[in-house]
């Protein structure tokens, strides 16, 4: 739930970058009632331009330029092959203001190194921010104020939850669970779609069930202070329906197997900010 006190019409906020996840946050911000005439864009493909422009009512830049100084805050969107690229540009215009990255595994340092200036918080959020239900991770670096902090929170909360880590490390991991989440959740999504096709429903009726019950056990989960693991065996009789399935992931290796994943995808979270950030 949303606790964090609504932004100052006055906030003026600039966004390198135009693309999903900054078009999200625009439209949470707009949503919000900041006035779209307080949030700048620099985004160089014109295509992405003209969507901003129809979405969200704002004139982006195609190029940095000193219009940026008049932000408070800086919100790095792109992606993290471009960083480098898309900062240099940047760096003269930034000012004081406070800079907010969404890239994968960008750290505050090279944010810094590149920019400047280190007041710098950092967030990984995930796709359901575009519906206004993301999880983003967030982490702040040591020279951001509780001010700021309220403020970055804020913001990131216009597109849903939001947490903080202790130590920049951990967002690697966030990348691994809630960054790329969501993904997974499609992914077991279509198996279940195509199982529930394969069983003589028609694909639509498969989707709808399929999407209704991940929705559905994902909501019992949050509002049960229970662990997990009760409540998958409570669902779980033995020698019943859910149990031969259960039995089946299992002698698959599907749950040993999908740790492993969101193990690659935290090391690939820090191989970005190995290979892009410096």
């Amino acid at each position: 739930m949303n606790t964090t006190a609504p932004l100052p019409h006055t906030t003026r906020i600039a966004f390198i970058g135009g693309g999903n996840m900054a078009s999200a946050i625009i439209g949470g911000l707009i949503r919000q009632g900041l006035p779209a005439a307080n949030i700048a864009v620099v985004e160089p493909f014109e295509a992405t331009r003209s969507a901003l422009l129809a979405a969200h009512g704002i004139a982006a830049q195609s190029a940095a330029g000193a219009f940026l100084a008049d932000a408070g805050l800086l919100v790095w969107a792109v992606k993290p092959q471009s960083f480098r690229e898309a900062a240099a540009p940047v760096a003269k215009h930034v000012g004081q203001a406070l800079q907010l990255s969404v890239m994968a595994g960008i750290r505050a340092a090279d944010i810094e190194a590149a920019s400047g200036h280190g007041r710098i918080v950092r967030c990984m959020p995930n796709t359901p921010a575009l519906v206004g239900r993301g999880m983003t991770g967030m982490f702040a670096s040591a020279g951001v104020t509780p001010s700021d902090r309220a403020l970055a929170e804020t913001v990131i909360r216009t597109t849903g939850d939001a947490l903080w880590v202790e130590h920049e490390a951990q967002l690697d991991a966030v990348t691994a669970l809630s960054g790329s989440g969501p993904a997974y959740v499609f992914y077991f999504l279509e198996a279940m779609q195509q199982a529930g096709a394969e069983l003589g429903l028609s694909a639509e009726q498969a989707r709808r069930l399929a999407v209704g019950t991940f929705a559905g056990a994902s909501a019992l989960a949050g509002d049960s202070p229970e662990p997990l693991s009760l409540l998958r065996e409570r669902v779980t009789s033995k020698g019943g329906t859910t149990y031969a399935a259960l039995t089946a992931m299992e002698q698959a290796g599907i749950q040993s197997a999908f740790v492993r994943a969101m193990h690659a995808a935290c090391t690939r979270a820090r191989e970005l900010g190995d290979e892009f950030g410096r």
